[in-house]
Formats: C-alpha cells, structure tokens, sequence
C-alpha cells in the first residue's frame, strides 16, 4: 500500500505518539525520532531513529535518508535552520520553518507578538547573566515570573516574589534550559483571573478554533485541564482575533497551541506552540476529533468537519516522584470504574524510566450531565487510584 504521505516526526513523546495514532488512522507512514530509544511514539511508528535534533548534521542526515513529505516537529529543541534550509528545497515543514524558528524560543515569538503585531501581553525584559536579571527585575518589578527562553513542560519557570529569590531563580532558570542559549525572559506578574490554551487550526481553507481550555499548573508545568471554559463574548472575541493574527504571521498548516491570561474582560497574550499541546490532551476525551486529528488532517490537507464538544470534559496527569527504570502501574482498573454520569479513561504513555514530577499518564473524564466541575473532580480522583509501583517498594 502507498501511504498518504511520509512523515518525519522530530520528538517522540506522549503528544507525539498520539499523533502517530491519529496520522496513522488516515493512511501515512510515520518515523518517529528522539534522543533515546523506546520513546512512547516509536512504540507505534513505521520506523525511528535515534539522534539529538541539535545536531545539525544528524537532522540533515535523516531527511536525507526518509525524504519525507512532511517534517512536523513534536518539540523545540530543533537544529531550525537546518529545517529552513529544506524548506527552501521543497520539503514541507510544519506548520512552517519560520514558526519552528520563532516558537524555540520564547523571546522571539514574544517579540513578533508584542512588537509586530501589537498584541497585549505583559511588561516584559529579556536577561542573559545574572547581573541582567537583577537590573531587569529592579526595572519590571517584585513579583515577577522568571522563564528559559527556550525549555518544555514549565522547566526552569518560577515566581519571584521577593529581591532575595532572584539568584535562586536564575540557577534554576539555567538548570531548566534546553539548546544552547543561556538566556531568561523577566515578566511582571499578572493578577489574572484563569488562563485558556486556545487551540487554533490553521487550514488551507481558513483558521478554525476549539472551544477554550482552561488548566491549573504547578512548577509552570500544568497539572489538569478543563473543557469549555466560560469566557464573555467579548473576551473570546479578543482572544480567537489574537491567536488568528499570530498564526497567520507564522504561516503555513496545522494546529496550533495559543495560551493566554484573562483578567476580568482584559485578554493577554502568554505563549504558543506550534504543535498539540499538553493541556489539550484533554480533548482525547472533549471532542469528536483531538487535538491529534486535527493537526493531522490540517497537516495532510484533509477536511475537518464541525468541531463539537462531547460534554464538560476533563484532563488530571499522573506524575513520578523519585528516577526509576523498574516500575509497574497499579489501580487503573479502579479508575477506570463507571460512576453515575461520568465516563473516564486512562492514557499511559509507557515511558521507560521515571523521574521526579514527569508525566507518565493522564486520567480523562467526561460529565454526560455536569459541568467542568464535576468532570476534574473525577479526573483528579481517576488519577489519584493510578499508582506507581517501583521494584525497590516490593
């Protein structure tokens, strides 16, 4: 059979193995690659390979050797201009190379917001020593959030809320960082009311949106995810024409991951990703299509029909505590359960080690009748009876 079309995957986590699955159920051959063996999207790819994405050589090497039709990058630590180079020779980057460029990293993509396009965000400097960090919280103010410039999953991020924690924050800020770019972004925190990813497609037939998505984080990493998140016309309105102008400065096809603060009917720009996004794992279990379907079909230049909700819908991740490679999970037949009203499920994401607050699963759940409360509570509970159990235990 001649598959629908070759895909290179670059990074092959939990997000990235739900988007083999959805790519693969239209009919396309997936590579996944990833810095080590037995990454959860190998586990379902056609084929992997097995290099750092940093090294230029070696991504250059493997397009050379799959020739894809697509490249869709799965995380930010990306050689990109090795990508904007093939871009240039024909090949099909994700969304695009210029988004791939920008997104690495948050001060450029903050800068095309901010200065380019004129979106809210908030007062913001950018550090490259410690000695800039405390001359750019003096001048953005106490308390203040402190992040990489490039780094995942809320690495390195935390809160500054007194003149003596800025050195902490700086150390951690460098231990959380990924690339090669020994930079930090110093923002003013923002009293906000809740913050919404709102998932974005952009599709050759124009951009569409999911209801929002309104998530808890702890660590800068989020915790859970709820689905729709009520917002006033006024404050959606602001939030979709934002998220719009911004991927259509980046360009070309697939489902983008635009996060933003909402205080009162005030929306504020945060960040963006150019791919799935975490807290919209929650839609596995939310919508008709996933997040996963509809960066696919975006990719492939498939029809997406009508985005619709299932009910209020919720996400709670289950997490590691200690570093281990031998370990079991216990409990998932108690969280998956029925309970009058709701429907859950489990999703895990058979990473091969453990370690410290990483995400090794997720718990889902579904209100028929309720709303978004009812739906976290018992995700929360359906992730709580998921248990670790580590040999050293038994």
């Amino acid at each position: 059979m001649t598959p629908i079309a070759k895909i290179l995957l670059l990074g092959s986590g939990e997000l990235g193995r739900e988007f083999v699955i959805a790519a693969k159920r239209l009919g396309a051959h997936v590579i996944a690659c990833d810095s080590y063996a037995g990454a959860p999207a190998m586990q379902v790819a056609d084929e992997h390979e097995v290099f750092s994405m940093l090294d230029g050589e070696a991504l250059a090497a493997v397009i050379e050797k799959h020739k894809p039709d697509h490249v869709v990058p799965e995380v930010e630590a990306i050689r990109t201009e090795v990508l904007k180079d093939y871009e240039d020779r024909g090949y099909s980057i994700v969304p695009s190379a210029r988004a791939t460029m920008l997104t690495m990293n948050r001060d450029r993509i903050r800068d095309v917001a901010a200065n380019e396009l004129g979106l809210v965000t908030s007062r913001f400097l950018y550090a490259e020593s410690l000695d800039e960090m405390r001359a750019a919280v003096a001048k953005v103010g106490i308390p203040c959030v402190v992040k990489p410039v490039m780094s995942s999953s809320g690495k390195g991020q935390s809160i500054v809320t007194a003149e003596g924690a800025v050195d902490a924050a700086w150390d951690y800020a460098v231990d959380g960082m990924r690339g090669d770019r020994k930079r930090v972004i110093v923002e003013a925190f923002i009293a906000f009311d809740y913050e919404i990813t709102l998932l974005t497609i952009r599709t050759r037939q124009g951009v569409i949106f999911c209801e929002p998505i309104g998530h808890r984080q702890e660590r800068g990493d989020y915790m859970e995810s709820w689905q729709p998140t009520p917002m006033s016309k006024k404050a959606l309105a602001a939030a979709q024409d934002m998220a719009r102008k911004v991927v259509d400065n980046l360009g070309g096809y697939g489902l983008f991951g635009v996060e933003f603060f909402v205080a009162g009917e005030q929306v504020i720009f945060s960040e963006l990703s150019p791919r799935p996004h975490d807290t919209g794992m929650v839609t596995l279990i939310s919508q008709n299509l996933t997040e996963f379907d509809l960066h696919a079909r975006a990719v492939l230049g498939l029809p997406i029909p009508h985005i619709h909700l299932n009910g209020a819908a919720a996400s709670a991740v289950i997490l590691a505590d200690r570093h281990a490679e031998d370990f079991h999970f216990e409990g998932v037949a108690e969280a998956l359960a029925p309970m009058p009203g709701i429907e859950t499920d489990v999703r895990l994401f058979s990473k091969p080690v453990t370690r410290p607050n990483r995400r090794m699963g997720v718990a889902l759940a579904l209100a028929r009748k309720g709303g978004a409360d009812e739906a976290r509570a018992a995700a929360r509970a359906a992730a709580a009876k998921v248990r670790i159990v580590y040999v050293e235990e038994e």
